[in-house]
Parts: C-alpha cells; sequence; structure tokens
C-alpha cells in the first residue's frame, strides 16, 4: 500500500472536522474553503470524507462508510466528487504544486508548465 498524507477531512458519524497541522503555512482563505467544502460533503452525503496527498503529489479524495451506514448516498458522494474536482480545479492543483515543491522537493518551474 502506498504512503498517503492527509491534509484534511470530516466525519459525519463523529460530526468532526480535522486539518492537518504540518500544513498550517497555508493562507487561512484556503483552509477555510477545505473545510467548508469537507463539511458540506459530509453533510450532505454522510460518510467519512479525507483529502489525501499520494506518493506522487496526486490530491485524492478518499470516501469511506461505515458497514452499518444505511442512510450514506454512495452515488451522491461519487457525483459530488467530480463536482468538487470539476469546479475546484484550480484550488486542487495549486495544493498539488504546493505539495510536491515544499514536500516532495520538485521544481517549482517544472510544475507550472
Amino acid at each position: 500500500m502506498s504512503e498517503t498524507m492527509v491534509l484534511c477531512g470530516s466525519n459525519s458519524y463523529e460530526q468532526k472536522y480535522y486539518f492537518n497541522e504540518e500544513f498550517d503555512s497555508l493562507p487561512e482563505s484556503v483552509k477555510k474553503q477545505l473545510q467548508v467544502m469537507c463539511v458540506w460533503f459530509t453533510e450532505e452525503c454522510g460518510g467519512i470524507l479525507t483529502l489525501e496527498f499520494a506518493e506522487d503529489g496526486r490530491l485524492e479524495f478518499r470516501f469511506r462508510t461505515s458497514e452499518y451506514d444505511g442512510y450514506c448516498d454512495e452515488i451522491g458522494a461519487d457525483l459530488k466528487i467530480k463536482e468538487y474536482q470539476r469546479e475546484g480545479r484550480d484550488l486542487l492543483e495549486a495544493l498539488e504544486t504546493f505539495y510536491k515543491v515544499f514536500y516532495l522537493g520538485e521544481d517549482a518551474e517544472e510544475e507550472t508548465e
């Protein structure tokens, strides 16, 4: 299994939001946008949503549910994730670039090409 680093997440079962303090240097507006996105998602679809950086720096949405959750909308969750990826493409790409440059040590000029 590949290593990932969690950026943030929301849990509808515990009604909690998590933000990885390693990314505290991100602007407050970005952190707020991530919080709204994650919490809104779990309010609408249920389950647990995390945004995780894969080994190669891609930002991935991970959606999980409890096996006992009969109310979770998995189809709606998949559609909502696609919507977030489409509408938030600029933000998500900027976060990937940030991670690749500051955590993976890649060249910033290569990322902007």
